[in-house]
């Protein structure tokens, strides 16, 4: 299988280090490759507009999901209504909760690097009277569409 000649040169796109890289890629019937090549141009901040493209994925990057629970002093200190606040911000979607455990636990949806913007955020700032030791974040994977309309405290 060939995939589509996906030059940048025509789309509007910025400069990309891979514009110079415009030979057909071979690539085995059992891979999604455009998919594939979508989601590693995305993650260069390139734009592709292919023909069957998600329009929310031509438009506005690559859409991934990713499971995020955060470790330290982040109960009682309002960490879920900043962590909901900051992904309203960013334009994501997804949820926030309190554990059993003492953690907070959730998932944020959207654009990449506005997921990766997040991801940050819940690392290394949080609230302003948390202290985060360390954050896991899971199950990243590439979404067509969002699952979620808005970002939710779950109770």
């Amino acid at each position: 299988m060939m995939l589509p000649d996906l030059s940048l040169a025509n789309a509007g796109a910025p400069t990309c280090a891979l514009e110079s890289f415009r030979r057909r890629i071979p690539v085995s019937s059992r891979l999604a490759g455009v998919g594939l090549l979508v989601a590693f141009l995305s993650t260069l901040g390139c734009f592709v507009r292919a023909p069957g493209l998600n329009v929310s994925m031509a438009e506005g990057g690559t859409l991934i999901s990713v499971d995020y629970e955060i470790f330290g002093k982040v109960q009682g200190v309002f960490f879920r209504k900043y962590t909901q606040t900051e992904g309203k911000k960013l334009g994501l979607v997804g949820w926030v909760q309190n554990t059993d455990e003492g953690t907070v636990q959730g998932q944020v949806q959207g654009p990449i690097s506005k997921v990766r913007h997040m991801q940050e955020w819940l690392e290394t700032k949080g609230s302003p009277k948390s202290h985060i030791d360390r954050a896991s974040f899971s199950n990243e994977k590439v979404i067509l569409k969002l699952d979620y309309s808005d970002f939710q405290i779950v109770k």
